[in-house]
């Protein structure tokens, strides 16, 4: 049975933290005297009130959270942080629509960067401030986060952990998860600082070097400029940003292990970062020499186009400092697999992650092994160790639904009037929490606000299911999970 007088008192918790990120904006929006201040009041005022009855009805509860609890806190979790971080659009009316808002709010904090906003320059400091703040809370995850801060909140916190967790195989630097959350959250924010302090060394005002650290770090996209990092036509900014989506792709631990612990052979030798960084040089290269054959780049320009757009896919971010929906069809299947294929799990970054590419071929050169050798017993080996047979089931599995709802998504708004091309690179971009699409009606430097509302609320819940890695909102949906037994 599942216990709901606890996740109440869980998500009463949560609740009170994210109000405590609304009073942030609040000071923001004060400091610059902009209209905004009564939007994020309010929003502030009403998420306490609504913690405040959640806490009351999760009051009295024991904290024995089991598999289940954990998964159903992990979705609610996301889906009501979501709801009340719409509510500062919504009272200003800077998003009026409810489906607009919900999109916008989702889209941040599953740091997808896919936004309905034709003009974002036009919005107040706070509501810019708040944008951004929403993927950086969700880079590493929002019940993750409460595990950093108050590991006492949430019982049964491994369980949690694992509900929210990216990538296949689930590592920690410490016995301890919470002094592990600990550990990562404190290489995110000095990562964020140090992007920032890189971005206003090369010549950002403070407010847009934190605002573009913070989604850089996050592998976001969103950006306090239509126009993303090409406003400051800047190659050094460009460089800068290029420089930390891709640390931000790295697994945070092996960053940990190579920076901080000074093993950075490890992390070389380490097949995931290999795959990774293949697949980053292969993309880059190829489309670098498209660009100058096709489009008559100059080689700087065609190398720092290419590696920013490679790298801001791969990752999922979804900056830009150039069209790519001008360049060549082929540079779109090349991003498209980049689209895919995402980062290293254990970071920032969406998509199917590299460390399943790694498992996926090294079942496929077993599987030409064992067509020659009908007998041997064949493990799975990454980086000397052995995956348990029990993760390659659940490897194919993911890989069968991540396409199957890919393909489904798209042919269902194909059916109402979006077209093929940007039906499904719509659909992967959100699944893949990428952000920018491919195609003449919305490119990759467009906004999404011409879309049907049903698509707007099919990608919302694409882009929930893909930071979740799709089995923790799907399990939802099946009977068995609501059985008592």
């Amino acid at each position: 049975m599942i216990n709901y007088k606890l996740l109440f008192r869980i998500i009463g918790q949560l609740l009170f933290i994210e109000a405590g990120f609304l009073m942030i904006c609040l000071a923001v929006s004060l400091a610059y005297g902009e209209d905004d201040s009564f939007s994020f009041l309010t929003a502030t005022l009403t998420t306490m009130l609504a913690g405040l009855l959640a806490r009351f009805a999760g009051r009295d509860s024991d904290n024995n959270l089991s598999r289940r609890d954990a998964y159903l806190v992990v979705t609610a979790a996301w889906v009501i942080f979501t709801v009340f971080g719409m509510l500062p659009y919504i009272i200003g009316g800077y998003i009026p629509n409810v489906t607009n808002a919900y999109f916008e709010t989702m889209s941040g904090f599953t740091t997808t960067g896919a936004s309905i906003l034709d003009d974002v320059e036009h919005l107040p400091h706070g509501i810019l401030f708040w944008r951004t703040m929403t993927q950086w809370i969700g880079g590493l995850g929002i019940v993750f986060f409460t595990i950093a801060v108050l590991p006492s909140i949430v019982g049964g916190s491994m369980k949690v952990f694992a509900a929210e967790a990216t990538g296949p195989i689930k590592s920690k630097l410490h016995p301890r998860l919470s002094t592990s959350a600990k550990w990562i959250w404190s290489i995110y924010l000095v990562l964020t600082i140090a992007c920032a302090v890189s971005f206003w060394a090369a010549g950002m005002g403070i407010f847009d070097s934190v605002n573009y650290s913070m989604t850089t770090t996050a592998t976001g996209g969103f950006a306090p400029h239509n126009d993303s990092l090409s406003h400051f036509h800047s190659p050094l900014v460009e460089y800068i940003g290029i420089l930390f989506q891709f640390l931000s792709g790295i697994n945070f631990m092996m960053l940990y292990m190579s920076v901080f612990k000074g093993k950075i052979f490890e992390l070389c030798r380490n097949s995931e970062f290999r795959l990774y960084v293949s697949v980053v040089t292969i993309a880059t290269v190829w489309i670098m020499s498209l660009l100058i054959t096709t489009r008559e780049y100059e080689l700087e320009q065609a190398f720092r186009s290419a590696l920013f757009q490679v790298v801001s896919f791969i990752t999922t971010t979804g900056l830009f400092n150039d069209d790519a929906g001008q360049w060549p069809h082929i540079t779109w299947v090349v991003l498209g697999c980049c689209m895919f294929i995402g980062a290293c799990a254990g970071s920032t970054s969406g998509g199917f992650k590299c460390i399943r590419g790694v498992m996926i071929l090294k079942v496929i050169r077993n599987e030409f092994r064992r067509v020659l050798h009908p007998n041997a017993v064949l493990p799975v080996k990454i980086n000397g160790q052995t995956v348990p047979q029990s993760k390659l089931p659940s490897l194919l599995s993911f890989l069968a639904v991540f396409v199957l709802m890919t393909l489904v998504s798209a042919t269902i708004m194909i059916s109402v009037g979006v077209d093929n091309t940007n039906s499904i690179t719509i659909a992967l971009s959100c699944v893949s929490n990428v952000g920018p699409t491919l195609g003449t009606e919305i490119g990759p430097v467009m906004s999404w606000n011409s879309l049907p509302d049903v698509v707007k609320w099919i990608s919302s819940l694409l882009m929930l299911m893909g930071r979740l890695e799709i089995m923790t909102v799907l399990l939802l949906f099946t009977p068995a999970f609501w059985k008592d037994n």
